[in-house]
């Protein structure tokens, strides 16, 4: 099962993603996400010009053996960009395997641990009130879990509320250079415990809620936070702060019982490793596109079993049905999954180019037990919706400090 072929693709429907196929001397082939957002060509250069040339020839099959040959045999390690090729290669990889193997990849992991994979779902509005409308639409529809997202009266754009955009998807593709977006903590306090307090009364106490601070704050910021919502419950603060001091962690944890969460811009069990065995978050959320893989994610659940961390993989719109996928295999198996972040397949665009038979009801994904990966790339549909240079905005206080976007 020799690696003859590897090709990379770029599509824009809506948002830009990085395709890899990885095709064998028998025909078969697997499909892998290698999606860094806002830095698509730099993960493009690393497969075509570094990683593609030296895979050709070596046995598909030997995914461990091509991981490590990928980490610990190139001097820099690390980073989104090499972890992205990685990841690609690696789930590319598994796709192989399961359908040489007839079977879907949770089973070569180890089977199933649960009949489906629970979603949360994205409320956001311009005010509280249409916040509180689309939760409870989601909650019409089956969602348990719902993460709310507000606009901040008197900041002209706020994280996790769209304007006029209709959808997650349109939301990259008309931005050539980052737009900037003004940040204020005091005016964000003005408002979140309001937003909580009225989603419990409408909402009720059967729904679980979860809210993105998106690293806004410090650590004693986000430790004031978890405070003031513990009466309303929460399943998870996600990202209160940046934790490149992993130390951070402490000061938050010591102040609250808020379950907390972070990872999604992780790459290494290495990032995250501190704040696992420490027991200072509940959560871990780094994706499989962003953190090695298959291979890497899989390694990262069984250490954080390990200190009654659950996973719950990032599940934002850059990371293509593939990555989902990967998800759903992974979310699947793990004893210790919590949840999945789910914010829809946009239009059907998305589902033309990435055909797959996952399907939603009452708030879960079931994963069909089709081999492999699942998911498939249509190269011409693709071809329809060529890359657009684009950015995910940058953040400014007030001031016009740079900030935490």
């Amino acid at each position: 099962m020799i690696i003859n072929n590897i090709e990379v693709f770029v599509c824009c429907p809506g948002r830009n993603f990085v395709t890899v196929k990885v095709t064998t001397s028998e025909g078969v082939y697997g499909v892998g996400d290698a999606t860094v957002n806002g830095r698509e060509q730099a993960v493009v250069a690393l497969l075509e010009e570094h990683v593609i040339p030296c895979l050709i020839g070596r046995n598909a099959h030997d995914i461990e053996d091509i991981w490590q040959y990928l980490y610990r045999g190139v001097y820099w390690r690390k980073g989104p960009i090499n972890m992205a090729a990685t990841a690609a290669i690696d789930m590319a990889l598994w796709d192989i395997k399961g359908k040489v193997a007839g079977l879907p990849v949770y089973q070569l992991l180890g089977g199933k641990s649960r009949k489906g994979v629970g979603l949360y779902a994205h409320a956001n509005g311009e005010d509280i009130e249409q916040t509180l409308d689309n939760a409870q639409k989601h909650a019409a529809a089956g969602f348990k879990a719902i993460r709310l997202q507000s606009a901040v009266p008197g900041l002209d754009v706020t994280y996790g509320v769209l304007g006029d955009k209709k959808d997650y998807f349109e939301m990259q593709g008309n931005r050539p250079l980052p737009p900037e977006e003004t940040w204020s903590t005091q005016k964000y306090f003005n408002m979140i415990v309001e937003l909580f307090d009225r989603a419990r009364s409408r909402l009720g106490n059967e729904i679980q809620l979860v809210h993105d601070v998106h690293s806004r704050l410090t650590p004693i910021e986000s430790a004031r936070l978890g405070k003031l919502l513990e009466p309303y419950n929460l399943m998870f603060l996600e990202d209160a702060s940046m934790a490149e001091n992993q130390d951070n962690y402490k000061l938050i944890r010591q102040h609250t019982t808020t379950p907390l969460a972070i990872g999604e811009t992780y790459n290494t069990i290495w990032d995250c490793k501190d704040l696992i065995q420490n027991q200072l978050i509940d959560y871990i959320r780094v994706a499989a596109t962003h953190a090695g893989g298959i291979t890497a994610l899989r390694r990262i659940t069984d250490f954080a079993a390990m200190f009654n961390v659950k996973l719950a993989p990032h599940g934002a719109p850059d990371l293509s049905p593939i990555c989902f996928a990967a998800h759903m295999h992974l979310n699947t198996w793990a004893p210790n999954f919590g949840v999945q972040e789910f914010v829809g397949f946009g239009d059907q665009d998305l589902p033309q180019i990435f055909p797959h038979n996952t399907e939603i009801v009452d708030g879960m994904a079931y994963i069909s037990d089709a081999p492999g990966l699942g998911v498939e790339f249509d190269e011409e549909a693709a071809k329809a919706f060529p890359y657009k240079r684009s950015y995910l905005p940058i953040s400014r206080l007030e001031d016009g400090t740079m900030w935490n976007w």
